[in-house]
């Protein structure tokens, strides 16, 4: 075990001790009680995974006392070895299992989120990508069991995806969708291309947490409400009444936008969510640089300026830049059946990186 690690498994046990300790004063502030149990409740698989590993330490080291008698018997001494060598893959299961648990979570990772979508350089072509995005995490959430919630959306006049935003809810839906923040590029030959040249196109996506009120504080003072009438496709407004929302935010310039319902009062109350889910993500942003300025991350920092992957269709490949995975069978992909596949190697890079610096 690691010096670092046993530390942390020492202090982990002696809190969970003084937490019991407390716990057993029926004095106690019913407040204080409450947090005590959370706390003792978070800790307790920590502390039976603690113990399990304790335990399968103390039985190597009774079968170590046998191997290293000399007057073993030599059946006791094979039957010890075989002992033995189980326990030491006991050992590596256990000690896997403690240190996982070790990893800090996000705290937004249960949350739910907000995904943008911008079509960027490529013009038509990037709005078509945009479209095969939206489409891709639209299937992705309705795979995973997820609500998704198409809050506002502008299209082109051939089917592309402009800018979209939707909201997604369900099961720890940003702890397995940030990572998709960032440039998407995509390499094809266009349907309107007469020669065959390869166009490469872009097109960003951003995911946000969804936050409550209590968790930023927005003043009413900063902000600019404006309504208009929804546009649809080319431009041409969908309803007759001025529906949609626009807020910006005027001490940082951010601006949101909704315009899914007929209903202002409605279109506005979203635009508010999503607003408080840019300005959180913001100060997350800064928070974050802030405790990583000494360790980059090996994901990358999800920056939507970041270019994170690449869709080469000629080669029929999708690579991720940021853990140098790269797969075949795009179409699969961006079905969203297999885009679990990318997610996956993405967070057990994260784990990687959060157990490192405990140890460090």
């Amino acid at each position: 075990m690691i010096p670092v690690l046993k530390n942390r498994l020492e202090e982990i046990i002696n809190k969970y001790s003084e937490i019991e300790s407390k716990l057993l004063d029926n004095d106690i502030n019913i407040n204080i009680r409450l947090n005590l149990t959370k706390e003792h409740s978070d800790l307790a698989p920590i502390v039976l995974a603690i113990n399990e590993l304790k335990s399968c330490e103390l039985e190597i080291d009774g079968v170590q006392e046998i191997l290293d008698d000399k007057d073993t018997d030599s059946l006791i001494r094979e039957e010890a070895l075989k002992e033995y060598d189980n326990l030491k893959k006991s050992l590596e299961i256990f000690t896997k299992k403690t240190q996982k648990l070790l990893i800090p979570k996000d705290p937004d990772d249960n949350r739910n989120a907000i995904i943008e979508i911008r079509a960027g350089t490529g013009g038509d072509e990037a709005a078509l990508f945009g479209n095969n995005l939206l489409k891709m995490y639209i299937r992705f959430a309705e795979l995973q069991k997820w609500h998704i919630e198409i809050l506002s959306l502008s299209e082109n006049d051939i089917g592309g995806c402009k800018e979209a935003s939707a909201k997604i809810t369900g099961n720890n839906v940003f702890g397995r969708l940030k990572f998709e923040s960032g440039v998407h590029r995509v390499q094809r030959i266009p349907t309107t291309e007469t020669q065959g040249r390869i166009h490469t196109s872009a097109a960003t996506v951003a995911i946000l947490p969804v936050v409550e009120e209590v968790d930023i504080q927005i003043n009413n003072s900063d902000l600019r409400i404006d309504t208009y009438r929804a546009q649809g496709a080319g431009g041409q407004h969908v309803n007759k009444t001025e529906s949609a929302v626009r807020i910006t935010h005027t001490p940082t310039g951010t601006v949101t936008q909704c315009q899914d319902g007929k209903s202002q009062h409605k279109n506005k109350a979203k635009a508010l969510e999503m607003l408080r889910a840019k300005l959180y993500n913001n100060e997350k942003k800064i928070r974050d640089s802030e405790r990583s300025q000494k360790r980059k991350s090996l994901v990358g920092s999800g920056d939507r300026s970041e270019r994170i992957r690449t869709y080469n269709f000629p080669q029929d490949r999708i690579t991720d830049h940021r853990i140098q995975l790269s797969l075949n069978r795009i179409e699969e992909i961006l079905s969203g059946s297999r885009l679990n596949e990318i997610i996956d190697v993405l967070l057990a890079q994260e784990e990687s990186e959060r157990l490192a610096n405990i140890t460090e």
